[in-house]
């Protein structure tokens, strides 16, 4: 039989000793039934199992299992984002954990390396999702969408060195919003930056800015410093690490790695270190190399009504345009913006997190074109949250202050001093749940108060209705405040409403 094959050696032993034993009643002679060589199999993988001396549990690199505690935390955040994306129009949506991988091929760049490839499944190859934005770009195309508002809540898995002490994960959470459809040129833009600009303030993670640039900028800059056109997006790739290394380490990877001459890189250097506000826009019309790029005079064009725009929206002070900016995915065509915080609330003496940007993205004309057999082109903007980041800065605020997360939202708990009460217990939460409130009690048949009243005092329950011998007689309920270990009572008919109102004030 096939399962034989696929013991280890010493299974064998484990295995015959099954197989020796006497045959069961139903059995004849020799013959073994197939549960008996099914069973023996099955006990001798487990036990060859058992015996691997170097077996530890463990999860995977750059992964994190979330606790309780956390849960409560990442949705209070989640609550939050998605609250900011609906009230500015946003659908909900979501798409397949993977994709085919010519779906998500040469969309990525350099980073394309770090997609998860699949085992081939049924004839097909498949990727995990690298993000959110190139699979809404394929479902527009699929189902030839020409305009959509969207909000993305998803994971997405990255093969990358993770670096857990900044946030930094294989598999992650990602908050998208994108803006799909013609239109005007910066008014989706401007309102992309606005909401990143109303999550950061409501999260209050302390003060942040955002990196604006845009590729037709970035492209002609490379122009006007003599970057072969060839070499363009290797170059942007390079550009995209100044967030994470020195400019010289850039420079050496351009010059060393990709071949680009010294004098050129030099030339991209005094560019890369410029950064302001709508002045540098203007000065950047003026600038000998770049004036006479016609992309880059119309990225610049682009960027000073966007400043327009963030002006009115009350937001310009928190943009800095800034030359270095590049944005290493493909894709991008425009507009491009990456928000950093400038420092995260620490206490005195304490080092403040880096954990780099934590909302991006940009705008993408062409890639919604690219899955559409005609080519037929869906102008596209949009951004991310960085929420494992965002939830890092959060989780290592509330440690420092020592902060407790409550992790039910149990109203109230129903308890008895007495034994034998199971059954009013049961009659009174089911009135307190088909009334929609949130209550619990102990599985037991006869718990002991204390044991109950410790059980809400620890997990943080405001509320016990208790019942009794001569509760039950009277025809009435206390009801005990946890905090103030105030008990009243009052009749057992108005029960919920006597809740509902307790609940209400608190």
């Amino acid at each position: 039989m096939p399962l034989l094959g696929l013991l280890p050696r010493r299974a064998w032993a484990a295995l015959l000793s099954q197989l020796l034993r006497p045959p069961c009643a139903s059995c004849t002679g020799a013959v073994r039934c197939q549960s008996q060589v099914a069973e023996a199999v099955l006990t001798s993988q487990l036990k060859a199992h058992q015996e691997k001396p170097n077996f530890i549990i463990k999860i995977p690199k750059g992964t994190r299992d979330l606790s309780p505690q956390h849960m409560v935390v990442r949705e209070k955040i989640l609550d939050l984002v998605i609250s900011c994306f609906k009230r500015h129009g946003a659908k909900g949506m979501d798409t397949p954990a993977f994709e085919l991988k010519e779906t998500l091929t040469e969309k990525y760049g350099e980073d394309s390396g770090l997609m998860y490839d699949l085992k081939d499944q049924g004839g097909e190859l498949l990727s995990l999702r690298y993000d959110l934005t190139v699979p809404f770009a394929r479902y527009l195309a699929m189902n030839k969408v020409k305009k959509m508002k969207r909000y993305h809540v998803g994971k997405v898995w990255r093969r990358e060195s993770p670096s857990i002490v900044q946030g930094r994960y294989r598999e992650f959470c990602q908050c998208d919003f994108d803006i799909a459809g013609q239109f005007d040129p910066m008014i989706p833009d401007a309102e992309c930056l606005k909401i990143i600009c109303e999550i950061l303030s409501g999260l209050q993670l302390g003060d942040f800015f955002i990196k604006v640039n845009d590729r037709r900028i970035v492209d002609g800059m490379f122009a006007a410093c003599g970057v072969p056109e060839s070499k363009f997006r290797a170059i942007c790739s390079s550009i995209d690490k100044l967030d994470k290394m020195a400019w010289k380490d850039v420079r050496h990877e351009m010059v060393a790695k990709k071949g680009l001459a010294p004098e050129v890189a030099d030339r991209i250097g005094d560019y890369v270190q410029c950064h302001g506000g709508v002045s540098l826009v203007e000065q950047m019309f003026q600038d000998p190399r770049l004036s006479q790029n016609k992309q880059a005079l119309e990225g610049l064009e682009d960027l000073k009504l966007l400043f327009e725009y963030l002006t009115l929206f009350g937001i310009a002070e928190k943009i800095s345009f800034d030359l270095s900016l590049a944005r290493g995915l493909d894709y991008y065509t425009g507009v491009i913006y990456e928000a950093v915080l400038l420092q995260t609330p620490t206490q005195a003496g304490e080092e403040p997190l880096n954990v780099g940007s934590v909302a991006a993205g940009g705008r993408y004309d062409g890639l919604v074109g690219m899955f559409d057999p005609k080519g037929h082109k869906v102008p596209c903007v949009g951004l991310s949250i960085g929420v494992e980041r965002i939830f890092y800065i959060v989780e290592q605020r509330m440690k420092t202050k020592g902060e407790k997360v409550r992790t039910t939202e149990t109203q109230v708990f129903v308890a008895t001093p007495q034994k034998n009460f199971l059954q009013e217990r049961l009659k009174l939460i089911t009135e307190l749940w088909d009334a929609g409130i949130k209550a619990e009690m102990l599985y037991k048949n006869n718990p002991k108060l204390l044991t109950q009243l410790h059980y809400c005092e620890s997990t943080g329950i405001p509320l016990v209705v208790i019942i009794g011998e001569q509760e039950l007689k009277e025809g009435i309920i206390k009801i005990r405040s946890v905090a103030s270990r105030e008990e009243v009572a009052i009749k057992r008919e108005n029960l919920v409403a006597e809740i509902q109102k307790r609940l209400s004030e608190s």
